[in-house]
């Protein structure tokens, strides 16, 4: 088996003010997808089956069953369209640049009729305020390609790495993917047990959403275009005592008390000699606050991602 050594990564540059209109402007039309895959999808753990994947071209719905068929989208953020395929070998695509949510809106449901894809959505965005409906949202209506490339390719090494950090716990842990109601790329572990009811309180979004959410105990942590570069984060729910005291990891990280969330600025990670190694800190510092204060069973749900790597390294006969 050949195995084939990678590039240094690169974790690219992107200031948020750089770039927030449009950042607001995708984040209004992955609403829209999302939404579609929510309807046409059943309804896995706290919601996992409406969430977005990275891929190696963007970000990609994986297959949404919808009139016995499977239809995928996927944002191309190579080449800025947005990309329809069906299990019958039907083919759309949508131009991505800048253009009116309503104009988005209007296109994407034509596409959607022409490939005789039925789905019913609630056409107005949630976790947001103002919620403009889409079909009247005028405001949001840009799109830098170079800029979104760049998020792409910060989400690209993000991903990498939080895949590293999902492959040590054994235990119930959500896939790393993107939530396009906080449009937010993230990774959430959980103790096995059940949590208190969630007061819920998300602007436009009814609380039984974020009961479902959180019904189960757990630890997450993530990463969200805001702040100056980006912001990593990791919070625990329900909040054990005395976890906001506890040591967030590599300097730079802190408990915000706004957000009530620990925080790693990404500009730090990006800046830092060993990237992968930083976020892991954090990543591992913030769990272990969560899962020693709340009496997880580490020895049952951790493990050591790297488990069999000398085997893979040895067995030269090994085909994968």
């Amino acid at each position: 088996m050949t195995r084939i050594t990678p590039p240094k990564a690169t974790w690219p540059i992107l200031r948020v003010d750089s770039w927030s209109d449009t950042r607001d402007t995708v984040h209004m039309w992955s609403q829209i997808v999302g939404k579609v895959k929510m309807a046409g999808s059943p309804l896995v753990n706290h919601w996992w089956n409406a969430t977005f994947a990275v891929s190696a071209r963007g970000l990609a719905t994986g297959a949404i069953p919808v009139d016995g068929r499977a239809l995928d989208i996927e944002f191309d953020f190579a080449d800025h369209e947005l990309v329809f395929r069906t299990s019958d070998g039907l083919h759309a695509a949508m131009g991505l640049r800048p253009r009116t949510v309503a104009d988005f809106y209007a296109e994407f449901v034509e596409v959607l009729d022409r490939l005789d894809v039925t789905v019913r959505i609630e056409a107005a965005p949630n976790e947001v305020d103002p919620a403009i409906p889409f079909a009247q949202d005028t405001t949001h209506q840009s799109y830098d390609a170079h800029a979104m490339g760049l998020c792409w390719q910060q989400l690209v090494q993000i991903n990498r790495v939080f895949q590293l950090w999902r492959a040590g716990f054994a235990g119930k842990s959500s896939p790393v993917h993107l939530f396009w109601g906080s449009f937010d790329l993230a990774c959430t572990r959980f103790s096995g047990r059940t949590a208190p009811r969630h007061p819920g309180g998300a602007p436009n979004c009814a609380n039984w959403v974020m009961e479902e959410a959180y019904s189960r105990e757990c630890a997450s942590a993530g990463f969200w275009p805001g702040g100056s570069e980006g912001m990593f984060y990791a919070y625990s729910y329900p909040e054990a005592d005395g976890y906001s005291a506890q040591p967030a990891g590599p300097d730079g990280a802190h408990w915000d008390s706004t957000l009530g969330e620990f925080v790693l600025p990404y500009e730090v990670v990006r800046q830092s000699a060993d990237p992968d190694a930083t976020l892991l800190h954090f990543l591992d510092t913030t769990y272990a606050a969560a899962a020693d204060l709340g009496d997880w069973d580490r020895a049952l749900l951790d493990v050591d991602p790297h488990r069999l790597d000398r085997e893979l390294r040895t067995d030269d006969t090994t085909t994968l």
